[in-house]
């Protein structure tokens, strides 16, 4: 494939003064999101560009490329910065808003269970309006994986009604008919938006950075709830975090300082829970003396490996919908050795 980069910024977008343009990157677990910041982040040139993560650990960041990190920023030799919203996308966006150095834009990436709606109201509400400028959502669909039963979550079905530019991604692992056939059932949710197809997330910058698109009725639905928005803020997270508890979404977390069995952990996905969409974490294996990365997206699974840097040890994290925790620390307890 033809290494799509962007061209200069000036080629690339026309930077309004009155306000920074954002883009919200969101997408069901497992999409491909932290890839195409990845892609951008490596191909953006002289554009500088902030990217607001809700942690540092999935972004791929060449250390050659790293000037220094803190513990909610990382800097880059290249201009850009990654910061976390650990304490609240608000302060996020203002710390990079403060900043002494020229940034020219905005990225917001989404958890993968997230409603992209609250985000946007933080963009179009009273304390970011006048600094900001939301530009597009995105939202990635992971073409293998994602069906029309991923719309009995309200989350995944309103990150497609949302959605300005909908990037069906991975189509290189189906054939073109089922691509189609995704396509049309987006289209019967969402009619107008803009569906691009890519590998990895690569696609042309031009196409899904500065595009311009504004939904009427987001901005109404702004305008007419700024006051109680701005007021009741905390209020409104603490709804939005209930909704996705509605959905039946939680995590689990697995930590050990014993290794796994190779045998029994493969045993253990075998038997899989089926609501089970996420995972991903880093796994010692007792016959191995190397590092493994493991991820989980749907029926998908890759293990990566390198060296350790640290203590050996596991540290796992699932998602899923309506998850017996205790039941899945056990289930990975007896994969111990």
């Amino acid at each position: 494939m033809t290494n799509l980069t962007a061209p200069k910024p000036n080629t690339l977008l026309d930077i309004p003064k009155t306000g920074m343009p954002v883009t919200i990157i969101t997408g069901f677990l497992g999409s491909g999101k932290t890839t195409l910041l990845n892609y951008i982040l490596q191909n953006c040139q002289n554009l500088k560009v902030a990217v607001l993560v809700n942690e540092f650990g999935d972004i791929n960041i060449d250390s050659q490329l790293l000037v220094s990190v803190d513990e909610n920023m990382m800097e880059l030799t290249n201009g850009c910065i990654c910061c976390t919203i650990n304490d609240g996308l608000l302060d996020a966006v203002y710390s990079v808003l403060e900043r002494n150095d020229r940034i020219d834009y905005l990225i917001v990436e989404t958890t993968g269970i997230a409603d992209p709606l609250p985000i946007a109201l933080t963009f179009l509400g009273k304390e970011l309006r006048d600094l900001t400028r939301l530009d597009a959502i995105l939202t990635l669909v992971d073409v293998e994986t994602f069906t029309e039963d991923h719309f009995e979550s309200d989350a995944a079905l309103n990150q497609i009604s949302y959605g300005d530019i909908i990037l069906l991604n991975k189509t290189d692992l189906v054939s073109e008919t089922k691509v189609n056939e995704l396509e049309d059932v987006i289209r019967d949710v969402k009619a107008g938006a803009r569906i691009l197809r890519s590998q990895y997330g690569k696609v042309p910058l031009p196409l899904i950075l500065d595009v311009g698109f504004s939904q009427p009725e987001l901005f109404a639905f702004a305008k007419d709830s700024s006051h109680h928005h701005h007021h009741d803020e905390h209020h409104h997270h603490h709804h939005h975090s209930n909704h996705l508890a509605n959905d039946g979404f939680m995590s689990v977390s697995f930590q050990s300082d014993r290794p796994f069995s190779v045998v029994k952990f493969q045993k253990f996905l075998e038997d899989l829970n089926e609501n089970i969409f996420r995972a991903k974490g880093i796994i010692w294996f007792k016959e191995s003396s190397l590092r493994h990365i493991f991820q989980l997206s749907g029926k998908r699974i890759e293990l990566q490996t390198d060296q350790w840097q640290q203590k050996r040890s596991i540290q796992l994290v699932f998602i899923g919908r309506n998850l017996n925790a205790a039941q899945l620390q056990e289930q990975l307890t007896n994969c111990l050795i």
